[in-house]
Parts: C-alpha cells; structure tokens; sequence
C-alpha cells in the first residue's frame, strides 16, 4: 500500500508543496507506526482540525505530525502562533509531536520517525512572516532545540 502511495505522490518530490507532503507524511505515520500509548492503529483527524493531525483508535493518544524532507535537524516549521499562543495561555501543554524525517543519499532512501513527547514553550520560536509574505505579517512558529529533547524513535529505514 505504501508502495502504491509513494508512486501516486513521490514523497521524496522535492517540488512538492508543504501540505501535500504533510498530508502523504501523515498517511505514512498511521501505515507505518502504532500508537505509542496503547500499540492500537492511528487515524488521521479531519483537515484544518486544531493542533493535532492524527489520534489512536482505542486510547485518547492525539499528537502534531511534521514531515520534513531532509535528514532529522534540530529546528522544523511548526505552524501559525495564534492558537498555539491561545492553548498556552489557557494552560494546557503543547501537543506531542511526531516528526517523519525522509531523505535521499548517495546510499538510498532513509526515513525516521521520532515521537517527541513532551515540548515545552522554550522549544518554540515565534516568528512574523514579511510584508511580502502570500500571508503578510502572520505570525507563525518554529520547533526548536529538537536535538536537547527526549523522543522515541518509533520507525526507521
């Protein structure tokens, strides 16, 4: 089935847009990795649902996925600040997150995927996109010192 997935959009495309290769990435997670909690399989949430992009289909496990075409680095594009900054700010911690790092060598093709479970606001680094930016001044944030924090690597190749 991946097989399949990975003809249709070559995940490995680097012209491929940053939803497209998010959207297949969370397909990826779902087909490749259980649920860190219970083991049980993983569903993706509806598009544009707030925070998370997948959860477990027998425990309340819910986590942020990021695919990053590249060897795992320690700073990745996180998302717009605006209902991060909310959820800080009414208490509750920032979603886990799972992160499908994809690259290509002189060697092959390599992924890893890596659960970071708990990241705290030091790793974020809000930032203002330009003037000139498709989106003007919004506000968005990155994941940052992602090499100081502990994760689970959860699928390798």
């Amino acid at each position: 089935m991946l097989k399949k997935l990975y003809q249709k959009q070559n995940l490995l495309n680097k012209n491929m847009s940053n939803k497209q290769a998010g959207d297949t990435g969370e397909i990826e997670v779902i087909e490749l990795v259980p649920c860190p909690n219970c083991g049980k399989k993983l569903m993706t949430l509806p598009a544009n649902y707030p925070l998370y992009d997948i959860q477990c289909t027998g425990c309340s496990f819910r986590a942020q996925v990021k695919t990053n075409l590249s060897k795992p680095k320690k700073e990745i594009f996180g998302a717009g600040w605006q209902i991060m900054d909310k959820v800080l700010k009414s208490g509750f911690l920032i979603p886990p997150m799972i992160a499908n790092f994809k690259w290509e060598d002189k060697i092959g093709n390599h992924q890893e995927i890596k659960f970071y479970p708990f990241i705290s606001k030091s790793n974020l680094k809000k930032y203002q996109l330009p003037p000139t930016a498709k989106r003007a001044n919004y506000w968005m944030f990155n994941y940052i010192d992602l090499d100081a924090l502990p994760y689970f690597v959860l699928y390798k190749k």
